[in-house]
Protein backbone atom coordinates (compact mmCIF):
# COMPACT_ATOMS: atom_id res chain seq x y z
CA UNK A 1 0.00 0.00 0.00
CA UNK A 2 1.46 3.34 -1.14
CA UNK A 3 2.79 5.93 1.94
CA UNK A 4 1.44 9.26 1.40
CA UNK A 5 3.85 11.94 2.60
CA UNK A 6 2.26 15.43 3.51
CA UNK A 7 4.64 18.35 3.50
CA UNK A 8 4.09 21.51 5.36
CA UNK A 9 5.14 24.67 3.13
CA UNK A 10 8.04 25.40 4.99
CA UNK A 11 9.54 22.00 4.29
CA UNK A 12 9.22 22.58 1.00
CA UNK A 13 10.96 25.83 1.07
CA UNK A 14 7.70 27.53 0.02
CA UNK A 15 7.57 31.58 1.63
CA UNK A 16 4.67 31.41 4.54
CA UNK A 17 1.26 32.89 3.69
CA UNK A 18 1.50 36.48 4.24
CA UNK A 19 -1.41 37.24 7.07
CA UNK A 20 -4.32 38.94 6.71
CA UNK A 21 -4.45 42.47 5.44
CA UNK A 22 -6.55 44.06 8.83
CA UNK A 23 -4.22 42.45 11.39
CA UNK A 24 -1.04 43.72 9.75
CA UNK A 25 -2.47 47.59 9.90
CA UNK A 26 -3.52 47.10 13.54
CA UNK A 27 0.14 45.65 14.44
CA UNK A 28 1.89 48.85 12.32
CA UNK A 29 -0.65 51.18 14.29
CA UNK A 30 0.22 49.63 17.69
CA UNK A 31 4.06 49.82 17.54
CA UNK A 32 3.52 53.74 16.23
CA UNK A 33 1.47 54.27 19.55
CA UNK A 34 3.82 52.86 22.02
CA UNK A 35 7.09 55.36 20.34
CA UNK A 36 4.84 58.64 21.11
CA UNK A 37 4.31 57.29 24.41
CA UNK A 38 7.71 56.48 25.00
CA UNK A 39 9.08 59.77 23.76
CA UNK A 40 6.20 61.91 25.48
CA UNK A 41 7.84 60.22 29.14
CA UNK A 42 11.05 61.17 28.19
CA UNK A 43 9.82 65.06 27.52
CA UNK A 44 7.98 65.19 30.91
CA UNK A 45 11.04 64.14 32.63
CA UNK A 46 13.31 66.36 30.78
CA UNK A 47 10.82 69.75 32.00
CA UNK A 48 10.45 68.10 35.60
CA UNK A 49 6.59 67.25 34.90
CA UNK A 50 6.64 64.39 37.30
CA UNK A 51 4.39 63.94 39.92
CA UNK A 52 6.68 63.17 42.95
CA UNK A 53 7.53 66.19 45.36
CA UNK A 54 9.94 69.28 44.50
CA UNK A 55 12.23 68.62 47.55
CA UNK A 56 12.58 64.46 45.88
CA UNK A 57 12.33 65.55 42.40
CA UNK A 58 11.43 63.30 39.41
CA UNK A 59 13.93 60.48 37.91
CA UNK A 60 13.98 60.41 34.29
CA UNK A 61 17.09 58.77 32.84
CA UNK A 62 20.23 60.41 32.10
CA UNK A 63 21.06 62.69 29.18
CA UNK A 64 24.04 63.95 27.86
CA UNK A 65 25.59 67.58 28.51
CA UNK A 66 28.48 68.75 31.17
CA UNK A 67 27.67 68.87 35.05
CA UNK A 68 28.74 71.42 37.22
CA UNK A 69 29.06 71.48 40.92
CA UNK A 70 27.41 74.06 43.49
CA UNK A 71 29.41 76.29 45.12
CA UNK A 72 29.59 78.37 47.97
CA UNK A 73 30.91 82.05 46.94
CA UNK A 74 30.19 85.65 47.61
CA UNK A 75 28.25 86.80 44.56
CA UNK A 76 28.47 90.95 43.93
CA UNK A 77 26.18 93.08 41.68
CA UNK A 78 27.83 95.29 39.49
CA UNK A 79 26.82 98.09 37.16
CA UNK A 80 28.16 99.91 34.80
CA UNK A 81 27.31 103.81 34.19
CA UNK A 82 28.50 106.30 31.76
CA UNK A 83 30.98 108.96 32.89
CA UNK A 84 33.40 111.42 30.99
CA UNK A 85 37.00 112.39 31.89
CA UNK A 86 38.29 115.58 32.47
CA UNK A 87 39.32 118.18 34.81
CA UNK A 88 35.93 118.79 36.36
CA UNK A 89 33.93 121.91 36.38
CA UNK A 90 35.73 125.21 35.69
CA UNK A 91 35.29 127.83 38.53
CA UNK A 92 36.14 132.01 38.08
CA UNK A 93 39.45 133.15 39.75
CA UNK A 94 38.31 135.17 42.65
CA UNK A 95 40.42 138.18 40.82
CA UNK A 96 40.25 141.18 42.33
CA UNK A 97 42.47 143.06 40.49
CA UNK A 98 41.36 146.58 38.90
CA UNK A 99 42.88 148.00 35.48
CA UNK A 100 43.70 146.71 32.12
CA UNK A 101 44.62 142.84 31.21
CA UNK A 102 48.10 142.92 29.47
CA UNK A 103 49.11 139.29 29.87
CA UNK A 104 46.70 135.96 30.01
CA UNK A 105 48.56 132.50 30.12
CA UNK A 106 47.58 129.56 27.51
CA UNK A 107 44.56 127.28 28.54
CA UNK A 108 45.55 124.31 30.34
CA UNK A 109 48.58 126.10 31.57
CA UNK A 110 49.39 124.54 35.26
CA UNK A 111 49.93 127.18 37.94
CA UNK A 112 51.85 126.95 41.11
CA UNK A 113 52.37 128.62 44.62
CA UNK A 114 54.17 131.82 43.57
CA UNK A 115 53.23 131.51 39.93
CA UNK A 116 51.55 134.61 37.90
CA UNK A 117 47.79 134.16 37.04
CA UNK A 118 47.55 136.75 35.05
CA UNK A 119 48.81 140.80 34.72
CA UNK A 120 46.40 144.06 34.97
CA UNK A 121 48.86 147.01 34.69
CA UNK A 122 51.54 144.84 34.24
CA UNK A 123 51.28 143.82 37.48
CA UNK A 124 51.29 140.24 38.47
CA UNK A 125 48.40 138.50 39.69
CA UNK A 126 50.39 136.10 42.16
CA UNK A 127 48.77 132.11 42.71
CA UNK A 128 49.15 131.50 46.75
CA UNK A 129 47.53 128.47 48.85
CA UNK A 130 45.06 128.81 51.70
CA UNK A 131 41.18 128.79 51.85
CA UNK A 132 40.72 132.33 53.09
CA UNK A 133 39.84 134.97 50.49
CA UNK A 134 42.25 138.23 50.02
CA UNK A 135 39.37 140.42 51.96
CA UNK A 136 41.85 143.72 52.68
CA UNK A 137 45.49 144.77 52.42
CA UNK A 138 48.59 143.31 54.05
CA UNK A 139 50.79 145.72 55.66
CA UNK A 140 52.26 147.47 59.04
CA UNK A 141 49.90 150.10 58.62
CA UNK A 142 46.92 148.38 56.17
CA UNK A 143 45.13 148.20 59.40
CA UNK A 144 44.92 152.28 60.43
CA UNK A 145 44.96 153.85 57.03
CA UNK A 146 41.24 153.93 56.79
CA UNK A 147 39.46 156.39 59.92
CA UNK A 148 43.00 157.26 61.68
CA UNK A 149 40.37 159.72 63.66
CA UNK A 150 37.54 158.72 64.94
CA UNK A 151 34.42 160.22 67.10
CA UNK A 152 34.35 159.40 70.80
CA UNK A 153 30.78 160.14 71.78
CA UNK A 154 31.67 163.56 72.26
CA UNK A 155 31.77 166.47 69.45
CA UNK A 156 35.56 167.76 67.66
CA UNK A 157 36.76 165.25 70.39
CA UNK A 158 38.75 162.71 68.28
CA UNK A 159 41.24 159.73 69.21
CA UNK A 160 44.11 158.30 67.19
CA UNK A 161 43.01 154.90 65.97
CA UNK A 162 45.93 153.30 66.22
CA UNK A 163 44.74 152.92 70.29
CA UNK A 164 41.54 151.39 69.16
CA UNK A 165 40.81 147.82 68.42
CA UNK A 166 43.28 146.72 70.70
CA UNK A 167 43.08 145.23 74.17
CA UNK A 168 43.43 146.87 77.55
CA UNK A 169 46.29 145.20 78.82
CA UNK A 170 45.32 145.96 82.32
CA UNK A 171 41.72 144.70 82.38
CA UNK A 172 41.91 142.41 79.65
CA UNK A 173 38.55 144.26 77.84
CA UNK A 174 38.74 144.76 74.36
CA UNK A 175 38.04 148.49 73.24
CA UNK A 176 34.64 148.73 72.31
CA UNK A 177 35.51 151.52 69.10
CA UNK A 178 38.10 148.43 67.48
CA UNK A 179 36.70 146.63 64.78
CA UNK A 180 37.04 142.66 64.66
CA UNK A 181 38.84 140.76 61.96
CA UNK A 182 38.15 137.10 61.03
CA UNK A 183 40.31 134.91 63.54
CA UNK A 184 39.14 136.95 66.57
CA UNK A 185 41.79 139.50 66.58
CA UNK A 186 41.47 143.49 66.40
CA UNK A 187 42.26 145.04 62.94
CA UNK A 188 44.70 147.30 64.44
CA UNK A 189 47.50 146.75 67.35
CA UNK A 190 50.18 148.71 68.81
CA UNK A 191 52.45 150.38 66.52
CA UNK A 192 49.77 149.66 63.98
CA UNK A 193 50.38 146.04 63.42
CA UNK A 194 47.91 143.79 61.81
CA UNK A 195 46.74 140.57 63.24
CA UNK A 196 44.41 138.03 61.90
CA UNK A 197 44.49 134.37 60.61
CA UNK A 198 44.94 136.21 56.85
CA UNK A 199 48.17 136.96 57.83
CA UNK A 200 48.91 133.53 58.94
CA UNK A 201 47.96 132.55 55.74
CA UNK A 202 49.90 135.15 53.67
CA UNK A 203 53.35 134.43 56.43
CA UNK A 204 52.59 130.81 55.99
CA UNK A 205 52.99 130.96 52.07
CA UNK A 206 55.68 133.98 51.99
CA UNK A 207 58.25 131.57 53.96
CA UNK A 208 57.11 128.54 51.81
CA UNK A 209 58.57 130.52 48.87
CA UNK A 210 61.61 130.87 50.39
CA UNK A 211 61.25 134.67 51.71
CA UNK A 212 61.90 134.06 55.70
CA UNK A 213 63.67 136.38 58.51
CA UNK A 214 60.02 136.85 60.68
CA UNK A 215 57.99 134.50 62.65
CA UNK A 216 55.04 132.87 61.05
CA UNK A 217 51.87 133.83 62.79
CA UNK A 218 49.00 135.97 63.14
CA UNK A 219 51.06 139.08 63.49
CA UNK A 220 52.48 140.87 60.71
CA UNK A 221 55.69 143.41 62.08
CA UNK A 222 58.45 145.01 60.64
CA UNK A 223 59.71 141.72 59.82
CA UNK A 224 57.26 140.09 57.53
CA UNK A 225 57.36 143.73 55.83
CA UNK A 226 61.20 142.91 55.16
CA UNK A 227 60.46 139.92 53.66
CA UNK A 228 57.43 141.48 51.71
CA UNK A 229 59.74 143.98 49.75
CA UNK A 230 62.11 140.81 48.99
CA UNK A 231 59.57 139.10 47.64
CA UNK A 232 57.92 142.31 45.68
CA UNK A 233 61.67 142.91 44.72
CA UNK A 234 61.61 139.27 42.75
CA UNK A 235 58.23 140.59 40.80
CA UNK A 236 59.67 143.72 39.71
CA UNK A 237 56.88 145.58 41.65
CA UNK A 238 57.67 148.63 44.09
CA UNK A 239 59.01 147.54 47.30
CA UNK A 240 56.60 148.70 49.44
CA UNK A 241 56.48 146.24 52.24
CA UNK A 242 52.19 146.48 51.76
CA UNK A 243 50.54 143.73 49.74
CA UNK A 244 47.05 144.83 47.66
CA UNK A 245 43.92 143.00 48.13
CA UNK A 246 44.66 142.73 44.18
CA UNK A 247 47.94 141.17 44.22
CA UNK A 248 47.26 137.54 44.64
CA UNK A 249 44.42 134.85 44.77
CA UNK A 250 44.44 132.15 46.88
CA UNK A 251 43.85 128.32 46.11
CA UNK A 252 43.55 125.25 47.81
CA UNK A 253 46.59 124.14 45.82
CA UNK A 254 48.02 124.17 42.26
CA UNK A 255 45.37 125.07 39.16
CA UNK A 256 44.89 124.41 35.81
CA UNK A 257 44.21 127.40 33.83
CA UNK A 258 40.73 126.87 32.20
CA UNK A 259 39.50 129.96 29.77
CA UNK A 260 39.30 133.35 29.75
CA UNK A 261 36.03 135.30 29.44
CA UNK A 262 37.83 138.75 28.12
CA UNK A 263 40.94 139.28 25.62
CA UNK A 264 44.45 141.44 26.24
CA UNK A 265 42.86 145.29 26.63
CA UNK A 266 40.01 144.76 27.88
CA UNK A 267 39.10 145.53 32.02
CA UNK A 268 39.41 143.23 34.41
CA UNK A 269 36.48 141.53 35.66
CA UNK A 270 35.44 139.12 38.52
CA UNK A 271 35.50 135.85 35.94
CA UNK A 272 38.19 137.38 33.93
CA UNK A 273 39.72 133.55 34.16
CA UNK A 274 38.53 129.99 35.18
CA UNK A 275 40.29 127.22 36.64
CA UNK A 276 39.97 123.96 38.17
CA UNK A 277 42.54 121.26 40.12
CA UNK A 278 45.05 119.71 37.98
CA UNK A 279 44.00 115.96 38.84
CA UNK A 280 41.70 113.92 36.36
CA UNK A 281 39.11 113.11 37.43
CA UNK A 282 35.33 111.61 36.17
CA UNK A 283 31.95 112.92 36.44
CA UNK A 284 29.14 110.81 36.36
CA UNK A 285 25.29 112.60 36.44
CA UNK A 286 23.73 109.44 38.21
CA UNK A 287 20.00 108.84 37.93
CA UNK A 288 18.90 110.74 41.38
CA UNK A 289 16.30 107.63 41.42
CA UNK A 290 19.53 105.19 41.50
CA UNK A 291 22.32 106.73 43.21
CA UNK A 292 22.86 104.75 46.50
CA UNK A 293 25.87 103.74 45.15
CA UNK A 294 27.06 107.13 45.58
CA UNK A 295 28.54 107.44 48.94
CA UNK A 296 31.68 109.21 49.60
CA UNK A 297 34.91 107.23 49.59
CA UNK A 298 32.84 104.14 47.90
CA UNK A 299 35.00 102.54 45.42
CA UNK A 300 34.81 102.06 41.75
CA UNK A 301 36.40 100.55 38.64
CA UNK A 302 36.79 103.52 35.69
CA UNK A 303 37.31 101.92 32.41
CA UNK A 304 39.21 103.67 29.81
CA UNK A 305 38.68 104.12 26.22
CA UNK A 306 42.14 101.96 25.42
CA UNK A 307 40.34 99.00 27.21
CA UNK A 308 42.48 99.45 30.37
CA UNK A 309 40.80 99.84 33.89
CA UNK A 310 42.10 102.19 36.77
CA UNK A 311 40.40 102.47 40.26
CA UNK A 312 38.83 105.65 41.30
CA UNK A 313 37.02 106.94 44.48
CA UNK A 314 33.28 108.75 44.88
CA UNK A 315 34.87 112.42 46.08
CA UNK A 316 31.69 114.11 45.97
CA UNK A 317 27.81 113.65 45.23
CA UNK A 318 25.48 116.66 43.87
CA UNK A 319 22.70 117.80 45.85
CA UNK A 320 20.56 119.04 43.24
CA UNK A 321 18.58 117.29 41.08
CA UNK A 322 18.71 118.01 36.97
CA UNK A 323 16.14 117.98 34.94
CA UNK A 324 17.35 115.92 31.42
CA UNK A 325 16.68 117.80 28.22
CA UNK A 326 13.83 117.20 26.41
CA UNK A 327 13.44 114.58 23.87
CA UNK A 328 15.61 112.22 26.26
CA UNK A 329 15.68 108.75 27.44
CA UNK A 330 12.49 106.52 25.86
CA UNK A 331 9.34 107.96 25.29
CA UNK A 332 10.79 111.57 25.44
CA UNK A 333 11.75 111.11 29.09
CA UNK A 334 14.08 110.89 31.76
CA UNK A 335 14.77 110.27 35.11
CA UNK A 336 16.55 113.54 36.78
CA UNK A 337 19.98 113.41 37.26
CA UNK A 338 22.97 114.20 40.08
CA UNK A 339 26.59 115.08 39.35
CA UNK A 340 29.11 112.45 41.09
CA UNK A 341 33.08 113.11 40.98
CA UNK A 342 35.18 110.54 40.76
CA UNK A 343 38.67 110.73 41.88
CA UNK A 344 41.90 108.87 40.56
CA UNK A 345 44.63 108.76 42.91
CA UNK A 346 46.95 106.87 40.81
CA UNK A 347 46.90 109.85 37.94
CA UNK A 348 49.97 108.22 35.55
CA UNK A 349 47.31 105.02 35.04
CA UNK A 350 45.39 107.23 32.94
CA UNK A 351 48.29 107.88 30.78
CA UNK A 352 48.50 110.96 28.61
CA UNK A 353 44.49 111.06 28.56
CA UNK A 354 43.06 114.72 29.32
CA UNK A 355 39.67 114.35 27.89
CA UNK A 356 37.46 111.24 27.01
CA UNK A 357 34.13 109.19 27.92
CA UNK A 358 34.80 105.97 30.05
CA UNK A 359 32.32 103.72 32.07
CA UNK A 360 32.07 103.70 35.73
CA UNK A 361 31.30 99.97 37.22
CA UNK A 362 30.03 100.08 40.88
CA UNK A 363 28.88 97.33 43.19
CA UNK A 364 25.30 97.15 44.10
CA UNK A 365 23.88 94.51 46.17
CA UNK A 366 25.84 91.80 47.53
CA UNK A 367 25.62 88.34 48.97
CA UNK A 368 28.45 86.59 51.49
CA UNK A 369 28.80 82.88 51.61
CA UNK A 370 25.88 81.63 49.46
CA UNK A 371 25.62 78.60 47.12
CA UNK A 372 25.56 79.73 43.22
CA UNK A 373 25.25 77.91 40.29
CA UNK A 374 25.51 78.85 36.60
CA UNK A 375 22.48 80.61 35.57
CA UNK A 376 22.27 78.57 32.64
CA UNK A 377 21.52 74.98 34.88
CA UNK A 378 18.39 76.61 35.77
CA UNK A 379 15.35 74.90 34.35
CA UNK A 380 12.17 76.06 34.46
CA UNK A 381 9.70 73.64 36.37
CA UNK A 382 6.02 72.86 35.32
CA UNK A 383 4.59 73.67 38.87
CA UNK A 384 6.13 76.73 38.25
CA UNK A 385 9.41 78.25 39.75
CA UNK A 386 12.78 77.23 39.28
CA UNK A 387 14.75 73.43 39.82
CA UNK A 388 18.17 72.48 38.95
CA UNK A 389 18.70 68.72 37.09
CA UNK A 390 20.99 66.43 38.79
CA UNK A 391 23.86 64.44 37.29
CA UNK A 392 21.14 61.31 37.45
CA UNK A 393 18.83 62.73 36.06
CA UNK A 394 16.54 63.74 39.31
CA UNK A 395 14.78 67.43 39.11
CA UNK A 396 15.23 69.25 42.51
CA UNK A 397 13.14 72.41 42.68
CA UNK A 398 15.52 75.77 44.32
CA UNK A 399 14.43 78.94 45.38
CA UNK A 400 16.59 82.08 43.31
CA UNK A 401 18.27 84.73 44.77
CA UNK A 402 21.01 87.58 43.65
CA UNK A 403 21.76 87.13 39.76
CA UNK A 404 26.06 88.29 39.18
CA UNK A 405 28.23 87.66 36.78
CA UNK A 406 26.77 84.82 35.44
CA UNK A 407 25.56 83.16 38.43
CA UNK A 408 22.81 82.74 41.06
CA UNK A 409 22.35 82.11 44.27
CA UNK A 410 20.05 78.70 44.69
CA UNK A 411 18.98 77.52 48.41
CA UNK A 412 16.72 74.47 49.20
CA UNK A 413 16.18 71.34 51.14
CA UNK A 414 17.72 69.40 48.02
CA UNK A 415 20.68 71.54 47.05
CA UNK A 416 24.33 71.21 48.90
CA UNK A 417 27.54 72.24 48.12
CA UNK A 418 29.74 70.30 45.70
CA UNK A 419 26.63 68.36 44.35
CA UNK A 420 26.33 68.11 40.28
CA UNK A 421 24.18 69.15 38.01
CA UNK A 422 23.69 68.85 34.54
CA UNK A 423 23.34 72.08 32.36
CA UNK A 424 21.04 71.90 29.85
CA UNK A 425 21.63 71.51 26.11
Amino acid sequence: MAETVVQTDHERGAAPAPPPRGRRGRRTVLVASALVVVAAVAVVGALGLGGGGADEGSSAPPRSGSTVPVTRTTLTERTTVDGQLGYGTEIPLPVKATGTVTWLPAEGTTVERGGTLLRVDDRPVVLLYGTLPMYRELGLTAGTQEGTRQETGTEGDTQDSGDQGRTDETSGAPDPSGSPTPGGAGAGGTGGTLRGMDVLQFESDLAALGYTGFTVDEEFTDLTARAVKRWQKSLGLPQTGTVGIGDVVYSAGKVRIGHASVRLGSPATDDVLTYTGTSRKVVVNASAAEDSWAVRGAAVTIGLPDGKSVKGEVASVGKSATAPEEGGGEGGSAAPTVPVTITIKDQKSVGRLESAPVTVEYVGRERADVLTVPVAALVALAEGGHGLETADGRFVAVKTGLFADGRVEVSGSAVREGMNVRIPE
